[in-house]
Parts: C-alpha cells; structure tokens; sequence
C-alpha cells in the first residue's frame, strides 16, 4: 500500500541525453528484428529502431494484410508527404524515389511492437487500394491524404473532402501548390467614448 498523498511528488526518471534512446517499462518489450522485417520481401530500414518497410505500390495491399495477420491490429497513422523540393533523399537500394510518399505507422499492442510502411507514389499514378476493410479506423486518414495532397484510395467508402469546402480546387499541402491569401476584414475603429 502506498503512503504517498496527493501532495506528495514522486521523482521522474532523467530525461535521455542526446544519441539515447527511453528504456521500456517493460523488459519483454522488444523491437522487431532486422530478421522478422525481412520476411516481408521489401527492402527494409531502420528509423530511431523501428522497423521501416519500404514497398512499392503494387504489393502494398498485400503487406498490410500479412502485417495485420501478424498482429498488427492498430493503425497509429498514415499520412501522406510531398518531396518536390527532395528528390535525392536517402532510401534503401532497389527503391525508386517518387515525388509522394504514403506513411503508415502500425502497431501490435499484443507484441509490443511498431512498423512503419513507406509507400513511394508517382505524380502521374498516386494512387493505392483503402485499407478501410483492413482497418476501418483509416477511413477520415484516408480522406484527409486525399483532401490534401491528392492520394486517391481505390474502394474507398467515401473519398471526399474532410477539411476543405467541397468546391475546393486542388491540394493545399502540395508544394507547388499556389501559397494564397484570405482577405481578413477588420471592424471600423469605434472611435472615442
């Protein structure tokens, strides 16, 4: 039983210098082997120690699935980035730079463990089958990538806009997308009182 009250404060670890990494609460939590991330089939990284599959567009459906099989239940994100002004970025051998890449970050709560997928998309094709009948939570990301950046998702319920006006034309975080302005309207000085 613990005698600490509501006034009492308890010590927190330090916090980590730079180059260290958090120790895990747990000790059986693990990372996924550089061996397990292989199994996939797709070239593999590594980012701050996780796993980061890179796969192209025609095997992505396919991947999600076995990761999905493999325990990972839960989509943390997915998001998409534009590279216009990047297009000589570091990525494994056999992966073609793109200027649009799709990022989903999975996670297996029963194994304790995160995988990001990397998903290099064209200007001309940016477009990947909806992970809504794999993971349901992804259809607002799905729409937000889309409203966006311009990522169409096949089999989607409901590709439309989430946060611009419907009649919207374009994609507002595209980088060569036009940067414009909004008249702000100020109310008259009310004078002296």
């Amino acid at each position: 039983m613990s005698t600490a009250g509501p006034t009492d404060s308890v010590a927190s670890p330090p916090a980590p210098r730079a180059g260290e990494t958090l120790p895990t609460a747990d000790p059986s939590a693990h990372a996924m082997t550089a061996a397990e991330a292989t199994g996939y089939g797709v070239p593999v990284s590594f980012s701050r120690g996780q796993p980061v599959l890179h796969v192209d567009q025609a095997g992505y459906e396919e991947v999600i699935a076995r990761l999905r099989d493999d325990g990972f239940n839960g989509v943390v994100d997915l998001t998409a980035v534009d590279y216009l002004a990047h297009p000589g970025r570091e990525l494994p051998a056999g992966v073609r730079a793109e200027r649009f890449e799709l990022v989903v970050n999975l996670v297996s709560y029963s194994r304790r463990q995160r995988v990001r997928v990397r998903v290099q998309l064209p200007e001309h094709d940016a477009v990947l089958p909806s992970l809504f009948y794999v993971y349901p939570g992804t259809e607002a990301m799905e729409r937000e990538a889309y409203d966006m950046m311009g990522i169409v998702f096949t089999g989607h319920p409901d590709l439309s806009r989430i946060l611009m006006p419907e009649d919207w034309e374009g994609h507002p975080l595209r980088k060569d997308y036009a940067v414009g302005r909004v008249p702000v309207q100020f109310k008259q000085s009310p004078g002296t009182r």
